[in-house]
């Protein structure tokens, strides 16, 4: 197993590409801090971890807020002693144009799907620091990020914040033996913070069909093992050749 002995956290664990995520890491011999804001959600993915053999670690937080990434930091820390690992996988989305979103949802979404993983990775770096962990951490990004589209403003521009945190995390923390990247999907499994997946949903793509959780995942994977331990600051789109393709 590629992960034997390790400990990884990841955010927004109780459904979709974060759900996939954390029961790989687990399967590969991780122990998970499953986070999530609805602790049923979380609870359902850290009983799967558990029922397959694995050992997880459910955990309620809004990861928005730096009191309670704190506060989960911490409970993940004392649960496992050390942490190796983090995922940034939470986000919502506003699905508004610039010209009909307020004030209030803009910031929301900012705060979850931008300030969260520069909160989580500040805590988790400076744990990472102090024990002397050589740690991974993966943000997840989105098409989103690189291009401009006709709805989800702030959630477009959270996305191409998250891109360019990655590669100043990255350098920032490299010193340190910390290494950064991100991985980019494109409607993925359900829409970001829905629970049901929409097989009406429009898809154009090279390979005609919407992405699956697991394919995330593995590419996530592949960036918190030693396969990749020379690839730092980089990101994996994992979109179907959507950002290869000639926008009509």
């Amino acid at each position: 197993m590629k992960l034997e002995g390790q400990v990884a956290i990841v955010t927004g664990a109780g459904r979709n590409i974060g759900e996939a995520v954390a029961i790989l890491l687990a399967e590969e011999g991780a122990r998970v801090a499953v986070i999530d804001n609805d602790g049923e959600r979380g609870e359902r993915t850290a009983a799967a971890i558990a029922g397959a053999g694995g050992e997880a670690l459910a955990l309620v937080a809004d990861v928005s807020q730096s009191a309670e990434v704190a506060r989960a930091v911490d409970a993940v820390a004392k649960r496992f002693g050390r942490i190796d690992i983090l995922v940034n996988n939470v986000a919502i989305s506003d699905n508004k144009t610039i010209l009909d979103i307020d004030e209030a949802e803009w910031d929301r979404v900012i705060a979850v799907t931008l300030k969260s993983p520069f909160l989580m990775a500040q805590h988790v770096a400076r744990r990472m620091i102090a024990d002397g962990t050589r740690g991974r951490i993966v943000n997840i990004g989105s098409t989103s990020g690189h291009r401009g589209r006709g709805r989800a403003i702030a959630y477009s521009a959270a996305k191409g914040g998250v891109a360019n945190l990655t590669r100043a995390m990255a350098v920032q923390l490299a010193p340190h033996g910390i290494r950064v990247n991100s991985v980019s999907p494109n409607k993925t499994g359900s829409p970001v913070g829905r629970d049901v997946f929409d097989p009406s949903r429009p898809i154009t793509n090279l390979v005609k069909r919407p992405g699956q959780p697991i394919e995330t995942a593995r590419a996530v994977l592949f960036l918190v093992s030693d396969d990749s331990s020379f690839i730092l600051g980089d990101n994996i789109f994992v979109d179907g050749g959507v950002m290869a393709m000639e926008v009509p």
